[in-house]
């Protein structure tokens, strides 16, 4: 499915740093960003942490889990809203414990304050979506049995709002976000409250391509062929780029629930291929009278938040400030402000 025909499979995964084992169904991913180690109690040597985190199994089925953080300085007095996050990778690479996503939530947890859970989900083509899917809906389900208290609650979750619940996602981790959202809405999560949906730089595609993807075909950090490679290797057998999935503006069984999603936050960069699929979906909320909240940037690349400090400054204090203005009685419906830098 990679539509280029100045581009190979074979340069995509040079990109990427994977290669099939010899079993042909299984990836070696031989590019290593360093994967660090839960932190569950303070280091003395550290006069800076921001936040202590633990893992904790989701499922005994599989090794999807949730690593759980909390302020180094937890409050006295106040709960805390929940933030169950989803991190990036084109469902293909990466983990919760990639240090890059460990430090994001280290930073969210600490300077919002928060309660973060960090799944650690599936990944393609071992598990091709909606695998991703399942176990962000099971990291729901588990966040409603610790509100009930089912099993015994740990104890790091008593400083948890349940009724001031987010779903984030960058990139791969934003399109879980948005899917897993719509799916939640069949359940009676109570006395769980999903408020807030936040997606950064949402990873979407389709067969059409879009003036953004056409005008960055050649894009330094997430080319479009190889963008078209990951889509194969991440789709069920069979399925396109038009599938729901990857275009959820094409229809799909999800449509009808959309205007039932809570307030959303939305974050795009110009230099994204992917900015036109982001704005489609503003616009697809906003058409749904859900409420939308949206950050356009100008210049800007994907997953710039990674290594550019005053890009993620940036984001974070607007995730900030969409977390803390979004209140538990606010209802789906109406048009949120707009912002431009």
């Amino acid at each position: 499915m990679c539509d280029s025909e100045s581009h190979t499979w074979q340069e995509a995964f040079k990109v990427l740093g994977i290669k099939y084992n010899p079993d042909g169904f299984t990836l070696n991913r031989e590019i290593q960003i360093p994967m660090v180690d839960a932190t569950p109690t303070a280091d003395p040597k550290q006069t800076n942490q921001l936040a202590l985190s633990t893992d904790i199994p989701l499922s005994p089925y599989n090794k999807a889990y949730i690593r759980l953080y909390i302020p180094a300085k937890t409050p006295t007095g106040t709960k805390l809203p929940l933030i169950i996050y989803l991190h990036g990778g084109d469902f293909v690479l990466f983990s919760a414990s990639t240090v890059v996503f460990h430090e994001f939530c280290n930073n969210i947890a600490g300077q919002f304050p928060a309660v973060v859970a960090s799944v650690e989900y599936r990944l393609a083509p071992e598990n091709r979506l909606p695998a991703a899917y399942d176990d962000a809906l099971n990291a729901i389900l588990w966040a409603k049995d610790q509100a009930l208290g089912v099993g015994g609650r740990d104890p790091w979750l008593e400083y948890a709002d349940f009724s001031r619940v987010f779903i984030m996602g960058s990139s791969a981790g934003a399109n879980i976000a948005y899917h897993v959202a719509l799916r939640a809405l069949d359940f009676d999560l109570g006395p769980l409250k999903i408020i807030g949906l936040l997606m950064n730089q949402p990873f979407f595609g389709g067969l059409q391509r879009t003036q953004s993807e056409l005008r960055l075909e050649e894009d330094k950090y997430v080319p479009l062929y190889v963008c078209d490679v990951l889509w194969s290797l991440a789709l069920p057998q069979g399925a396109n780029r038009d599938h729901e999935f990857c275009n959820p503006i094409n229809g799909g069984s999800y449509l009808g629930r959309v205007k039932r999603l809570p307030r959303c936050f939305m974050k795009a960069d110009e230099g994204d291929p992917m900015v036109d699929r982001a704005m489609q979906l503003v616009h697809l909320l906003q058409s749904y009278g859900v409420p939308v909240i949206y950050q356009f940037n100008r210049g800007g690349n994907h997953g710039m938040e990674l290594s550019d400090k005053t890009a993620a400054k940036n984001l974070y204090d607007d995730m900030k400030e969409f977390v803390f203005s979004t209140k538990p009685t606010q209802n789906g419906c109406g048009d949120g402000p707009k912002r431009h830098r």
